[in-house]
């Protein structure tokens, strides 16, 4: 199963960034061995709309035009629901187990993701009831998904 990344907003130059690349180069060598493969971040610039729901609307109609028929979609909102790293491991093997294609997690911009795309999501995941600045989502999700191929083949990165 190919996971894309999609995500509001530039990744500048810095620490944070070379930490999320590392974590995602992990998971891109760690990945293929459990039938993930990672293929890339698409990355998106932040709507000049007037208002927060003109934002989210184009922002959300972007990521639409991308996703492939079929595709699993799991959007990042701190308003999602909050599960554990084996919880997630779990279902991601599940849809892969059950021939799905093609995960897309996307990474909302500063107004989140409009209700349509929480209305079409197959999940809508928290990394807790805290708003976490962009940089740093994408390090956590970088790390998540190297500790879900790590999960999924039972190696002892993961220690439960």
């Amino acid at each position: 199963m190919k996971i894309t990344v999609h995500a509001v907003g530039r990744m500048k130059t810095g620490p944070e960034r070379e930490l999320a690349d590392r974590y995602f180069e992990r998971f891109a060598r760690s990945g293929p061995a459990v039938g993930l493969e990672f293929a890339g971040i698409v990355e998106i610039p932040e709507s000049r709309g007037q208002s927060a729901d003109e934002r989210r609307r184009e922002e959300a109609q972007k990521l639409q035009a991308q996703l492939q028929p079929g595709s699993v979609l799991i959007l990042l909102d701190e308003r999602g629901k909050s599960v554990s790293s084996e919880d997630l491991a779990a279902r991601i093997g599940q849809l892969r187990d059950s021939g799905r294609k093609a995960l897309v997690v996307a990474i909302g911009g500063a107004d989140g993701h409009d209700r349509s795309l929480r209305e079409q999501a197959d999940l809508v995941l928290s990394f807790g009831a805290l708003t976490w600045p962009h940089q740093l989502v994408r390090v956590m999700l970088g790390e998540q998904l190297y500790r879900i191929s790590t999960i999924l083949s039972g190696h002892p990165y993961h220690r439960s």
